[in-house]
């Protein structure tokens, strides 16, 4: 049943040759991989407006200069990160730079941030796009967690389903935002160009304000830095991409650049000519939707579009995590079981576990993730700052043609991001403070992780030079038995055929009465096997039939003997069935397996009802 239930939602296991087909070509790509960037659009000019709303509304001149900053760093951005792409084809982004160029744990930070950011990517997004609707509805708010969870549970298991069929069904949302967006930004413009709009709503360009400083004119300018969430995806995301994929994952990047950026400068302008001041129950698109159409088909199509896109941001997520997760797992920092291909060639162990973590985020702050997004911000410009300086220790070393451009603009975007970290650390350290907590555990996470796969590779090596092990001189077998039936009788048939010097049949009775009934019982089936009966008073049978190995083992050491637990198990026809029995074979198993000089065998017998 279980495996019909996946094959419905999952769709039917693909052949590995079949890996090809699952590569995206652009159009899809950019829909799938620039959603998170794109759907910043919605929330970055408005937390500029929020910094200089605190000075007062006629400071909002300020939101086109800053503006402009942010425009700049994104252009550095995108350079930079066209540069890595063609310098690492392979994909891995800010860790696999970082880690290359300026050693193991500044990768391990890049790498690090960016997981974490991942999962607040799937949360802070699902849980704003929750947000949308449930202001549209609002007699659905009670239900925001249960909501942002089934959102979650749908693009994880489309995800599952493979890139192409999630990027097929994913692209038509993040293309009809931008279709909104334009349409609204186009009308805007053409409103003010004819006159529609009175010049008295906004402030003039270079108006004097007191009170204006270096220090808010920064905060603001980090803050709209938000915007800029995303970028680096398409850098992680190369292996998913149809060859020639560096061409066409350069070519991607560039076009989500030039959407983000004629999207925020048509936000920001029209925010400002419009003197749209942010509202607590309102979002500064909406005002200028209301504004530019009222309140018609076209207003609820831009509603409607935002808070599809800020779910489906989340997909971001679920394209880069998971490919991030194979490049540290290939250099063992964290487990092997990232690298696998799932039943549709996609890496399905960390899409289940980047969407298993969302929801718990998502559940710990109640679908309430607005505050995490200063965090969810300094987790991006971390690696950003660490993999441009990264690809400027690569042009010095290098010195490839033409490499002083190359190094002048991975300067400026390494300068600006380290600029826009510090600035959220110094304005907003109550909410960004446990990156300093989070990212010191994670690195030693990774070093624990690290050091256990050395250590076992050590070990596993055939060159290692380990002591000869004993000769084995012979075998006892213990079995223990919980009463006469096929099932111990299936098991003692398998033990005999095995030639073993002697075979110990162990019972462990909870009642003294009952040793001698089912001696008397033993001697009258298998009066050839040796039975010992171990009475246990304090109903355990793990405790006194592990002493019982114990002892054994120790005198078969002396005698070179090796000592051989047969575990009678029974196979229920269903598999629901497992829950009606108590299961003590597989917890002896469990403790059986830690004892380092006895072997373990599962004699199974298959029920036919």
């Amino acid at each position: 049943m279980m495996s019909s239930v996946k094959r419905f939602l999952i769709g039917r296991p693909l052949k590995s040759e079949q890996l090809g087909e699952q590569k995206l070509n652009k159009t899809k790509a950019l829909a799938i991989l620039s959603s998170d960037a794109l759907s910043s659009v919605a929330y970055g000019p408005e937390q500029i407006l929020l910094v200089l709303v605190t000075l007062s509304a006629a400071a909002f001149w300020y939101s086109i200069p800053i503006a402009a900053g942010v425009l700049v760093l994104l252009l550095a951005l995108i350079l930079s990160y066209r540069q890595i792409i063609f310098a690492y084809p392979h994909g891995g982004g800010a860790y696999v730079v970082s880690k290359e160029n300026l050693g193991k744990y500044p990768g391990l930070v890049a790498g690090g941030s960016l997981l974490v950011d991942y999962i607040l990517t799937v949360a802070v997004s699902v849980s704003a796009g929750t947000d949308a609707i449930t202001s549209a509805f609002p007699s659905l708010h009670p239900y925001n967690v249960v909501i942002a969870i089934v959102f979650v549970l749908l693009i994880t298991t489309l995800n599952l389903r493979g890139v192409t069929e999630s990027a097929s069904f994913l692209a038509y949302p993040v293309y009809l935002f931008v279709l909104a967006l334009f349409i609204l930004i186009g009308l805007g413009v053409f409103h003010i160009l004819t006159g529609s709009v009175p010049s008295n709503l906004h402030t003039p360009l270079g108006t004097p304000i007191a009170g204006i400083s270096l220090f808010l004119l920064l905060k603001a300018f980090s803050s709209g830095s938000s915007a800029l969430t995303g970028v680096e995806a398409i850098s992680n995301a190369i292996p998913n991409f149809k060859a020639p994929a560096p061409n066409n994952a350069a070519k991607t990047l560039v076009a989500m650049g030039s959407l983000l950026a004629v999207l925020f400068t048509g936000i920001v302008f029209l925010a400002y000519y419009y003197g749209i001041t942010p509202q607590e129950d309102a979002t500064v698109v909406s005002i200028i939707a209301e504004q530019v159409f009222g309140r018609n088909f076209m207003y609820y199509f831009v509603q409607g579009t935002t808070a599809l896109i800020l779910v489906l941001a989340a997909n971001t997520g679920y394209s880069a995590f998971p490919l991030l997760a194979v490049n540290l797992a290939k250099d063992k920092f964290i487990p092997r079981m990232f690298t696998v291909r799932g039943d549709r060639l996609g890496y399905s162990n960390g899409i289940l576990i980047l969407g298993l973590l969302s929801i718990l985020l998502i559940i710990a702050f109640e679908g309430r993730t607005e505050h995490l997004i200063p965090l969810y911000a300094v987790g991006v410009f971390i690696p950003f700052t660490l993999s441009q300086s990264g690809m400027m220790v690569k042009w010095i070393r290098q010195k490839p043609p033409g490499w002083l451009t190359k190094f002048i603009i991975n300067t400026t975007g390494a300068l600006i991001s380290f600029i826009v970290t510090m600035m959220f650390f110094l304005t907003k350290f109550t909410q960004v403070w446990p990156v300093l907590v989070f990212l010191p555990l994670i690195i030693l996470l990774f070093y624990r992780i690290h050091k256990h796969y050395e250590a076992v590779a050590d070990q596993l090596r055939i060159s290692t030079c380990e002591v000869e092990p004993l000769a084995i001189e012979g075998n006892i077998i213990i079995l223990p038995v919980a009463g006469i039936t096929h099932v111990v009788e299936n098991s003692l048939r398998y033990a005999k055929s095995l030639g073993a010097e002697q075979i110990i049949a162990v019972h462990v009775p909870f009642e003294r009465e009952d040793d001698a009934v089912f001696e008397e019982k033993w001697k009258r089936f298998h009066p050839e096997v040796r039975l010992v009966t171990l009475y246990s008073p304090y109903r355990s049978i793990i405790h006194p039939l592990t002493k019982f190995i114990d002892t054994v083992q120790r005198k078969a050491s002396e005698s070179k003997y090796q000592v051989t637990v047969i575990v009678p198990q029974f196979i229920p026809k269903k598999g629901w069935h497992n829950v009606l029995h108590n299961q003590s074979s597989l917890l002896l198993r469990a403790h059986l397996l830690y004892r380092r000089d006895v072997i373990i065998t599962t004699v199974p017998y298959h029920l036919k009802k």
